[in-house]
């Protein structure tokens, strides 16, 4: 029973994974940069998160309100940079390493390095489950699964809309694009803009279910990083599929084995994964 119960947590943390890697997914496929201050976006969502629910006594969720136009607003001012200065993709990791660093220590100077956590009475979703037969479901955990199920899915309703075509030509070829009048810096900064609503999101169900650190980006770059990879650069759909199979790996690793080894399972699976599927365990070979 603890095996099942651990396989369904993990499933249902994947909507977590999943919300957290489908903004970098999408900047890394559709804008080619490797956006790792998308982590650093996370971890101020968490924070504002937990600053408006305990500060200003907001429900957790609708702090989105305040932080997804937040976020949006960076994450596009960031792409403007990045397409101002004509950073490359290999670039673009470095720089962005670098922007993380700074949210990193940002987060330290306004809320110290001590950890935080929102009470019972700030976050009333923190600390109650669903039970079904002898299975307890967490609720923070099926509204991040909730919330991973309809991102998704409306990201890839949007593939079949005028946009959502834009976007795909401008991944392939810029040049050609453009020719066809697509402005691809004003697209490429709304891109960039939904992927740091994104990292709100993320922000805001890390948050929910777990005590915030400053340093927690180094913990997650991994686990995503996994999550794109499995799930195929910039498919949208394969990331919810690969956030589920990290999640229940890593949670089922643990309860067998021990949490250390959970990684090590984890990147033995991309190995092999790369090896037979190298454009995601998700994507169609038509489509790769």
């Amino acid at each position: 029973m603890s095996t099942v119960q651990a396989a369904l947590t993990g499933a249902l943390l994947g909507g977590l994974y999943a919300v957290m890697a489908v903004g970098l997914s999408v900047s890394w496929g559709m804008l080619r940069v490797i956006n790792l201050a998308h982590f650093g976006m996370i971890l101020l969502g968490a924070y504002l998160t937990f600053q408006l629910a305990t500060g200003w006594g907001l429900d957790p969720i609708l702090t989105l309100v305040i932080t997804v136009p937040v976020m949006f607003v960076l994450g596009a001012g960031l792409q403007w940079v990045y397409e101002r200065t004509g950073l490359v993709e290999f670039t673009s990791l470095l720089v962005s390493f670098g922007v993380m660093i700074i949210a990193i220590q940002a987060v330290h100077n306004i809320w110290t390095a001590d950890f935080q956590r929102m009470g019972p009475q700030a976050n009333p979703y923190g600390t109650r489950s669903l039970f079904l037969g002898g299975l307890a479901l967490p609720v923070s955990t099926l509204i991040a699964f909730g919330f991973g199920a309809v991102l998704i899915g409306a990201a890839w309703l949007l593939r079949t809309t005028f946009a959502g075509r834009a976007v795909r030509a401008f991944a392939e070829d810029r040049a050609v694009a453009a020719a066809y009048g697509i402005d691809h810096r004003r697209l490429g900064m709304l891109v960039a803009g939904i992927s740091g609503a994104t990292a709100a999101v993320a922000g805001m169900l890390w948050a929910l279910s777990y005590t915030l650190i400053p340093d927690a980006p180094y913990e997650w770059i991994g686990i995503v990083f996994a999550v794109v990879i499995l799930g195929g650069i910039g498919h949208v759909l394969g990331t919810l599929g690969a956030g589920v199979l990290v999640g229940v790996l890593t949670s089922v690793v643990s309860v067998i084995w021990e949490s250390r080894a959970a990684l090590v399972v984890v990147f033995a699976v991309i190995i092999l994964a790369l090896l037979v599927r190298p454009h995601g365990l998700f994507v169609r070979k038509a489509a790769a």
